[in-house]
Parts: C-alpha cells; structure tokens; sequence
C-alpha cells in the first residue's frame, strides 16, 4: 500500500513546483512592468533610454569581458570606417 502514497507524494510535490514556478513568473512579471516604468519615467525626462539599457547590460559584464567585447566593437568599427 505504500505505492499509492509515493505517487500522491511525488504528484503533491510536482504542484507545489509548478506553484512555486508559476508564483516567480507572476513576479517576475511584475518586476519587468516596475523596470519599463523607470525607463519611461528616465525618458519623460529627457535621458535616453535605449542608451541607459546598454549601460546597464554593460555594467553587469567582468571588467575584463567588457574591455575584450569593446577591443573587438572597436577593431570592428575600424575596418568598416566607422571611427
């Protein structure tokens, strides 16, 4: 009789999972409206967001692959005369 029990414990445990799973992606969510809501408001002020969202990506990188990527954007830019 135990078999039963394991397959209710195992089917209990995967929903609370998906729960779980689906409760982040509500949050998550939420987060990403919070995030657009700062670049509008960054914006109606009269800063650029696109520019601000490639700091941001910038400054999450290591030091060294940021200067590695910026090397290469600028070995890039040189052979097509773009500065």
């Amino acid at each position: 009789m135990a078999e039963p029990t394991d397959a209710n414990d195992t089917d209990q445990r995967l929903r609370l999972l998906i729960e779980r799973v689906e409760r982040l992606e509500e949050e998550k969510k939420g987060t990403a409206d919070d995030i657009r809501d700062v670049y509008a408001e960054a914006k109606a002020v009269g800063y650029d967001a696109k520019i601000m969202r490639q700091i941001v990506r910038l400054r999450k990188m290591k030091p060294d692959d940021r200067r590695e990527m910026e090397a290469i954007l600028d070995t890039y830019k040189s052979a097509l005369g773009l500065g």
